[in-house]
């Protein structure tokens, strides 16, 4: 049986780097988990973390953040698992943010506020999207990315007094949403797959898009003023996402009036060919 796609931020109009969010009620903060139950993703999940070359690669927690991230850790379990039993000293350097991580299929990032920013302390990160966690543990909010189309100068304060301004009773709800080729989920650089995108014809290529959405949540951490970044990455088939009309008229839309700095930085240019195709035979 084919999935109804969970989410849809295109609908909203064209893509969009603004924080843009939203409050959510606590009970729709990680549960249901809709990406638990697509057949691989936990197992894939369990394989990083579990394997100890592959770990490193996934999982980073900085001394300074033994605190945070065992805070963080225990609200995810209390949540999606209230009767858990984990004790934390069975997992690495005795963190409860190892078996939160295994707990959902969001990824889980612990930003700890520092010299009147938040550094990126402590990560569960198995489903990167062209971005390295190896490379950015440690660096605060202004070093996690190259500058942002359309955002100008201050981008980093005015997220520090969103995050600054959260309160541990609100949860803060946005999305991000791209294209991609292929249905791989950990994908801390483009080039590969870009490379074997490349290498089709459109109609081919067409066959093998997706739909990749990140669906982000923000919560501050009571007792540290850290805040809880989660991440979590649904993938669709694009052309079953396309298949109802009413979405693919508001995925032209989207698609073609998407600002061209953003279109750029999301590497837009790459996938039109096939997204044509696939628009012009469904």
């Amino acid at each position: 049986m084919v999935r109804v796609p969970p989410y849809l931020p295109f609908l909203d109009g064209p893509a969009s780097l603004n924080v843009r969010a939203k409050p959510i009620e606590l009970s729709a903060w990680l549960t249901p988990d809709t990406e638990a139950a697509v057949p691989g993703v936990m197992d894939s999940k369990e394989r990083h973390l579990e394997d100890y070359d592959l770990r490193r690669e996934v999982f980073r927690l900085l001394p300074s953040a033994w605190e945070a991230a065992n805070e963080a850790g225990l609200l995810v379990l209390d949540h999606v698992m209230p009767d858990h039993g984990f004790a934390p000293d069975n997992y690495p350097r005795g963190s409860w943010l190892f078996p939160a991580s295994l707990s959902v299929s969001d990824d889980l990032c612990v930003m700890v506020p520092e010299d009147g920013s938040y550094r990126l302390s402590a990560a569960s990160l198995c489903a990167a999207s062209y971005w390295s966690l190896e490379r950015n543990i440690g660096l605060p909010l202004g070093g996690l990315h190259q500058p942002l189309p359309g955002q100008g100068a201050g981008l980093e304060q005015r997220i520090v007094r969103v995050f600054d301004g959260l309160q541990p009773d609100v949860i803060l709800e946005r999305f991000n949403w791209t294209v991609q080729f292929e249905d791989q989920r950990h994908m801390p650089s483009s080039g590969p797959m870009l490379k074997r995108l490349s290498s089709c014809t459109p109609d081919v290529a067409a066959e093998h898009l997706y739909l990749r959405v990140e669906r982000q949540t923000l919560r501050k951490l009571p007792q540290t003023n850290a805040v809880l970044f989660t991440i979590r990455v649904a993938l669709d088939p694009l052309g079953v996402v396309l298949s109802d009309a009413d979405h693919r008229m508001a995925f032209v839309s989207a698609w073609s009036e998407t600002a061209e700095d953003i279109r750029t930085y999301k590497q837009w240019s790459y996938f039109d060919p096939a997204v044509e195709w696939l628009l012009r035979t469904i």
